[in-house]
C-alpha cells in the first residue's frame, strides 16, 4: 500500500464513522492533496514536521468536516493565513460549486498552494500572496466575500479588523480554534459587537479519537451584518 492509498484508507474511516457520505472522487481528492502537502513539506515548511504522521486526522480530515457548518448561501469565501492550504482546499473539494481565494503573505507558501491547486484541477478556488490589509487588496476585494474562513492563524480581533472592509451587507465567518476560546470571544464582542448579530461556538467532536472533544478542537461561527 502505497502513502496515498494509506490517506485514502484513514479519510474513508473518518468519515463514515461520523456518517458523512462523500463522493469517492472528492475522498481521493483528499488524499491525493495529503500526498502532495506531505512532498512539498520536505522542502517548504507548510505543516509541523512533528505534526505530519497525523496528517489526515489534524489537518486534512478537520479542515473537510468544517464544511458542513458552512452556511448554505455561502458563495464567496476567503482563507486568510492559509498556510500550506487549510483549510481552504478541503473546503473548496467538498463544496465544488463555492468559489474562494486562499491568501498567505508568504510567497514559497503560496506558490506551493498554487502547485496543489493545479495539480488537483481545482477550477473554484485562486491564491493571492497580499496581505488582506492592505489598500490594494480591499481595493480589489471590497464588499465580496459572504464567507471568511481561517484556521488559528489570528486572534477573532484581528480576523474581525481584516474582515470588516471585505465583507457584503452579510456574511459569515467561521474561525478554527484550539483551547479555552471565551476571552477572546468577548474581546471581539467588545470591539465589533455592534457587527457580529450571533457568535456561536461548536465543540468539533468526532469518533473515534476525539469523541468528547479532549482534543479542545473548536470551531467559532460569527453571523456579521454592516
Amino acid at each position: 500500500m502505497n502513502r496515498q492509498e494509506k490517506y485514502l484508507g484513514e479519510l474513508k474511516s473518518f468519515f463514515w464513522e461520523n456518517s458523512i457520505n462523500p463522493e469517492i472522487f472528492q475522498m481521493e481528492r483528499l488524499a491525493h492533496y495529503a500526498e502532495l502537502l506531505t512532498q512539498k513539506n520536505e522542502e517548504v515548511n507548510l505543516v509541523s514536521r512533528k505534526d505530519i504522521e497525523n496528517l489526515i486526522e489534524n489537518h486534512i480530515f478537520i479542515s473537510a468536516f468544517i464544511s458542513r457548518f458552512i452556511p448554505e448561501k455561502s458563495s464567496f469565501f476567503l482563507d486568510i493565513g492559509t498556510g500550506g492550504g487549510l483549510p481552504g482546499i478541503p473546503i473548496a473539494i467538498m463544496k465544488p460549486t463555492l468559489r474562494g481565494i486562499l491568501v498567505d503573505s508568504t510567497k514559497k507558501k503560496i506558490e506551493a498552494v498554487n502547485e496543489f491547486i493545479n495539480k488537483l484541477k481545482l477550477s473554484n478556488v485562486s491564491t493571492s500572496s497580499e496581505r488582506v490589509e492592505e489598500e490594494e487588496f480591499i481595493k480589489n476585494y471590497q464588499n465580496k466575500f459572504d464567507l471568511i474562513v481561517s484556521r488559528g492563524t489570528t486572534s477573532l480581533i484581528i480576523l474581525m479588523r481584516y474582515s470588516v472592509p471585505l465583507i457584503k451587507e452579510k456574511a459569515f465567518i467561521l474561525a478554527m480554534k484550539g483551547g479555552d476560546v471565551e476571552e477572546e470571544l468577548e474581546t471581539a464582542r467588545l470591539k465589533w459587537g455592534h457587527y457580529i448579530k450571533k457568535a456561536t461556538k461548536i465543540e468539533l467532536g468526532y469518533k473515534p479519537t476525539n469523541v468528547r472533544n479532549i482534543k479542545e478542537k473548536k470551531l467559532v461561527v460569527l453571523e456579521l451584518a454592516k
